[in-house]
């Protein structure tokens, strides 16, 4: 019976997304951004479209083109490949973002400008500007917000409020333009967020989420952070989460460094490791560690305490592959580490 229900949740749910597979992708929630004092340009986005099923060939971050030392583009709704070179080749021309939409809308690749979605921040002379258009034929609830150096945008939401979260999470994260872009992406962390994700019973806001961030040496295509979950429609993993178990290891923001920087003593042996790990904390006595080890899913595999100076976890009852071990004491994350299981 229990298969039976999961199998016709995963029916259902693949129906939801049948219009999303006939209009390419009905790409949902992102933020494109600048940063004027050190040239960076990044995007971030997450949807309830199943690459995993419907676009395995699709990059992860197929909706976002950044042109180091330029400017990001995100396109949206009904993608369209030849819409985003377009945009692309207007700013590499010298365009202002309001001129590649304006050029974008006359010369949409189908003729089908009314379902696309865009936002777009880049230098221009120097100077930062932004610009976001939404079609009247994008799917309900859609709109853009535009600021300074930003643009965020979002079609089949569950309301406004969406985006305002992400507004707002992104002006008051204090770190960098990549800790920016991530507090954004947790600002639309709701159940359903992407209305389609709320048919499939499971909590979660999207199936997949990325974001990237280029300097403004980066060679295009190569950015200097690139990170992106995909998850399976009906798994109930919630990929901003996943996201940020990665990014945590790859770019830690200063409030999520916690104590780790002054605490050399924590340390994590060996690593790669095929089942045994050990924890050395010569402070234990003091802090009273307790951990969390999360798979690449960012799903829960092991939790506990540390009381002594020397701790050792058997982890052989996992699978091998990518973890993210966090330890830390109180409501402070101390340091966070990223383990491999081989076999």
């Amino acid at each position: 019976m229990n298969q039976l229900h999961r199998i016709s949740k995963r029916f259902l749910f693949i129906i939801c997304l049948i219009g999303s597979l006939n209009s390419k992708a009905q790409d949902t929630f992102s933020i494109v951004a600048i940063d004027t004092s050190t040239g960076e340009v990044g995007s971030a986005g997450a949807s309830c479209v199943d690459l995993i099923l419907f676009f395995p060939n699709y990059a992860i971050d197929f909706l976002g083109d950044l042109i180091p030392g330029q400017g990001a583009i995100n396109t949206q709704a009904s993608y369209s490949t030849v819409n985003q070179a377009n945009a692309r080749t207007r700013m590499l021309a010298g365009d202002s973002p309001q001129q590649i939409i304006d050029w974008l809308v006359a010369n949409d690749a189908n003729n089908t400008p009314n379902n696309r979605q865009y936002g777009i921040a880049s230098f221009v002379n120097g100077a930062p500007q932004t610009a976001g258009y939404t079609g009247s034929g994008t799917l309900n609830y859609k709109n853009h917000i535009t600021g300074p150096n930003y643009s965020i945008q979002g079609n089949i939401l569950s309301g406004q409020a969406i985006l305002d979260s992400m507004e707002s999470r992104f002006l008051n994260e204090p770190g960098d333009l990549a800790c920016k872009l991530m507090a954004a992406l947790q600002g639309a962390k709701v159940p359903g967020a992407d209305t389609r994700c709320a048919n499939n019973g499971d909590g979660t806001s999207s199936l997949f989420a990325f974001l990237k961030v280029a300097q403004p040496q980066d060679e295009y295509g190569n950015p200097s952070l690139l990170l992106g979950v995909k998850t399976p429609g009906g798994a109930g993993i919630e990929p901003i989460d996943s996201l940020q178990s990665l990014f945590d290891v790859q770019h830690p923001c200063s409030q999520n460094v916690g104590i780790a920087a002054s605490k050399p003593e924590i340390s994590v042996y060996p690593n790669p490791t095929h089942n045994i790990l050990h924890i050395h904390c010569s402070d234990a006595d003091k802090y009273m560690y307790n951990y969390l080890l999360r798979d690449a899913y960012g799903r829960l595999a092991a939790e506990g305490r540390i009381e002594s100076a020397k701790h050792t976890l058997d982890l052989s009852a996992l699978q091998k592959g990518f973890y993210v071990l966090e330890l830390n004491s109180g409501a402070e994350r101390c340091t966070i580490f990223r383990l491999i299981l081989i076999d």
